[in-house]
């Protein structure tokens, strides 16, 4: 049998309008998770299309597996940055997040409004167990990879003890294991290195648009005054889109928060949560914790980055806090605060420092803190974890009587199935989460 025929032309570059075609499709169809979403650039953009080299994605990918920040947008952002300049990176990040800004906000809506109605409320019964399920096994699937050793296994247990039991921030957990990092590398180098990498693709799918060896555009070759240019624009739109909310005491604090937690998300967006939850909850009171849950849970099942959660904190921050008059109106405005802050600094990210990385080319490597921040952020996701199942095996549980109320064996059983099918048999999450959502439905209906 013969393998497909590789055409030994490299194709032309895609048009804007092809690109933006291409980008907006990606924006329905990019569900899955980072893994999922990065698989799907992959067969497209790498094998199918041939617009960039399997060399030069990985050296992308890399790039922005080290940023804070979503690293499936970041990648989409590079790929068309590299491509088409800035307004390439602009389209190409933006119709990334749409889809998923307009279905969360629209399922936001229905929310507050119909949340209350049997069949609605009995689907949410039947999710939020899968959410516990979900959640835990981002822990296990990160850990699995980071917990190397038993001196990172120290700092995940340091971390979970930190922010459960003595309620330390998230920001100080990050910055805490970064400095037992840098001294680990020190002292216990053999500790701290990173073994992962996304390897080399042994396929050869063809020349492509932009090789190995394709020289940088003119656009995306490094130098000093364009890099100072770019920190001063980005800089100046911050402060204009800052300057648009402080009229609402609501929203600029959701600008405020919301940009700091762009910069803390090191780990992807199951790392952040918990901060996020934190202060969303319990500092601001934009939504309460059971809220926050069935956003996770419709974040798990919409496309586009998980880290959308947040359009859905901003939207109930918004009708919560009244920023507007009419309900619709503030929860937009919250949901549209909230996206733009979170999704801004990754496009300063690659703007800003993908030149560099197009002028050195050479292998980005881990570093000992970065590994440390990886560890502890394993803890941080197993205190989410344990956080949600707090909250869904004992329903009536407050904080004075934290096991108040007969335990729920059939929400238990749920979440031990759930996790049972993520782990052992790898069925997809979305799956997981609707059946969860029928089994909810049926037990809501049931005389």
């Amino acid at each position: 049998m013969t393998g497909p025929v590789i055409s030994d032309a490299p194709p032309r570059l895609p048009t804007m309008g092809e690109a933006v075609a291409y980008w907006l499709k990606l924006g329905f169809i990019s569900f899955g998770g980072p893994a999922g979403q990065i698989a799907i650039m992959h067969q497209e953009l790498v094998e199918r299309r041939r617009w960039i080299s399997e060399q030069r994605y990985l050296h992308a990918l890399n790039y922005c597996m080290l940023l804070p920040g979503p690293e499936a947008i970041q990648l989409a952002i590079y790929i068309s940055w590299l491509i088409h300049g800035i307004p390439g990176a602009v389209v190409a990040g933006v119709l990334f997040f749409l889809p998923a800004f307009l279905l969360l906000s629209l399922l936001a809506g229905v929310y507050l409004n119909f949340g209350d109605l049997p069949a609605v409320a009995g689907i949410f019964y039947g999710i939020k167990p899968a959410v516990v399920a979900v959640v835990l096994f981002a822990a296990w699937r990160i850990g699995s990879r980071a917990i190397r050793n038993k001196v990172l296994g120290s700092i995940a247990a340091m971390a979970f003890i930190a922010i459960f039991f003595l309620k330390v921030d998230f920001v100080w957990i990050v910055l805490g294991a970064a400095l037992l990092g840098m001294a680990g590398g020190r002292l216990l180098p053999h500790k701290f290195v990173n073994k992962g990498g996304h390897g080399t693709a042994s396929a050869v799918h063809g020349p492509a648009a932009i090789g190995d060896d394709t020289p940088p555009p003119p656009h995306a070759r490094f130098s000093w005054r364009k890099l100072t240019l770019t920190v001063i624009a980005f800089g100046l739109i911050w402060l204009a889109a800052m300057a648009a909310v402080r009229a609402s005491p609501a929203l600029g604090a959701m600008g405020e928060f919301f940009t700091k937690a762009a910069f803390l998300t090191v780990g992807g967006a199951y790392a952040v949560l918990p901060y996020v939850y934190q202060n969303a909850v319990e500092h601001f009171g934009w939504l309460t914790g059971p809220q926050m849950m069935d956003g996770l849970a419709l974040g798990e099942t919409t496309p586009g980055p998980l880290i959308m959660v947040v359009t859905w904190v901003g939207y109930l921050g918004g009708v919560t806090k009244a920023v507007l008059a009419h309900p619709v109106a503030a929860g937009l405005a919250g949901a549209a605060a909230a996206t733009c802050f979170t999704f801004l600094p990754s496009f300063f990210f690659i703007i800003a420092g993908a030149p560099l990385v197009e002028a050195t080319r050479g292998e980005l490597r881990f570093t000992a803190p970065l590994t440390a921040i990886t560890a502890a952020v394993v803890g941080v996701i197993l205190n989410l974890a344990t956080f949600f199942a707090w909250h869904t095996f004992w329903p009536q549980a407050r904080l004075d009587a934290p096991f108040h109320g007969p335990i729920d064996l059939l929400a238990v059983g749920t979440a031990a199935a759930s996790f049972v099918a993520l782990w052992r048999y790898k069925v997809d999450i979305m799956k997981v989460i609707g059946v969860c959502a029928l089994g909810g439905l049926a037990y809501s209906v049931a005389p």
